[in-house]
């Protein structure tokens, strides 16, 4: 089989698009810059927890607080949580991040148990796939404050850890 059009097309020739170079309309992506980092507290209770069970995300999740001096810690149920707050004393968390896949927590029945103990000073954020719209709707309907999908999430991760991480005079 004569594969020659190859050639030509990688060469710009023979009417194909020319093989360098991005393709017009196409600017190069745009990054955001890193937010800087909280001051280290050592004392610190943690004000955000994370119900994460995935690696990819646990790791980036664990990354960008140790580059922003912010303490986030993990829990597998409810119990993990209340335990963790009963730990801290008066202190109510700032956030509580939901993988809304993360089927061993069981986000949908949780999110309205935390919601009606913490009130209104607790955010609860989700992140799912963005083809999972259902789920998104359930999630807003039970009282998750923000659902986002994966990739804004990944993208939003470092302002959201700095603004909840930071202590409650800064805060302000």
């Amino acid at each position: 089989m004569d594969h020659s059009y190859r050639a030509k097309m990688r060469d710009g020739g023979g009417g194909g698009r020319p093989a360098r170079g991005p393709r017009p309309g196409f600017a190069p992506g745009y990054s955001q810059p890193e937010p800087e980092p909280l001051p280290v507290r050592e004392d610190a209770n943690s004000r955000i927890f994370a119900f994460v069970d995935d690696l990819f995300f646990l790791a980036k999740i664990q990354e960008t607080a140790r580059k922003l001096n912010v303490k986030v810690e993990f829990c597998k149920t409810d119990k993990d949580l209340l335990e963790r707050l009963h730990q801290n004393g008066d202190e109510k968390p700032s956030l509580i991040i939901f993988d809304l896949n993360n089927t061993n927590a069981k986000p949908l029945t949780l999110i309205p148990k935390l919601k009606t103990k913490l009130k209104k000073g607790t955010s609860i954020i989700g992140f799912l796939s963005h083809v999972q719209g259902d789920l998104k709707q359930k999630a807003h309907e039970v009282g998750c404050d923000m659902v986002l999908p994966r990739s804004a999430f990944s993208q939003n991760l470092p302002q959201l850890l700095r603004r909840h991480g930071a202590p409650e005079e800064a805060a302000n």
